[in-house]
């Protein structure tokens, strides 16, 4: 894997699981901010409302700094944590675990819903199509005129790309590139920018 580069899926994908009579669905949703993941869990609350429990775990950002599920009603442990094991079994982020249970009328106990849980998590996760992207950061600087050549070279070499620019006596730029990529940069090009406030 590169760098800067994290495991995720590129689609949603889904799975069925049965045990003693309870039917299990898992879903597993790309999603970018917690704001889509509670977008989501809405809309899969709406969808499957006479389902016993709606069960989820999710994992945000490229360090996985972001990582939370929930029972929803199961015995504490049983199934949040559980599905939040599959996703980092999988080493994969920017991902939502959705499971809905179906209740059968048969106890399942505490192992029983620990292994269906991560059943049905592993069995969507299995289905989906992971692929690795970069973490990429966003900079914008400014510089003399004169130092053009030295910037956009830098540039180029680095295979940077270009989001704005704006060349005038004082140029202004707008970089996107991995972050590995863009430090490089800004050692390389470090003494011609421009700090605000000179």
């Amino acid at each position: 894997m590169k760098e800067d580069g994290y495991l995720t899926i590129s689609e949603m994908s889904s799975s069925k699981y049965v045990d003693k009579k309870s039917v299990f669905y898992g879903f597993v949703i790309p999603v970018n901010s917690e704001e889509m993941v509670n977008d989501m869990l809405k809309a899969y609350r709406k969808k499957y409302y006479d389902a016993r429990h709606i069960c989820y775990a999710y994992c945000l950002n490229a360090d996985k700094s972001v990582m939370k599920s929930s029972d929803n009603g199961e015995p504490s442990g049983t199934a949040g944590r559980p599905m939040l094991g599959v996703l980092q079994s999988y080493n994969v982020t920017n991902v939502l675990l959705i499971a809905v249970r179906y209740f059968g009328g048969i106890k399942l106990g505490t192992s029983g819903l620990i292994e269906a849980y991560r059943a049905v998590s592993e069995l969507a996760l299995s289905q989906s199509n992971i692929i690795e992207k970069t973490e990429d950061v966003v900079w914008s600087f400014k510089f003399d005129y004169s130092q053009m050549n030295k910037v956009m070279s830098s540039v180029k070499s680095l295979n940077i790309t270009v989001l704005e620019s704006s060349f005038d006596l004082k140029c202004t730029i707008k970089l996107q590139a991995p972050k590995s990529i863009m430090s490089r940069l800004q050692s390389e090009i470090s003494d011609v920018v421009i700090n605000e406030g000179e």
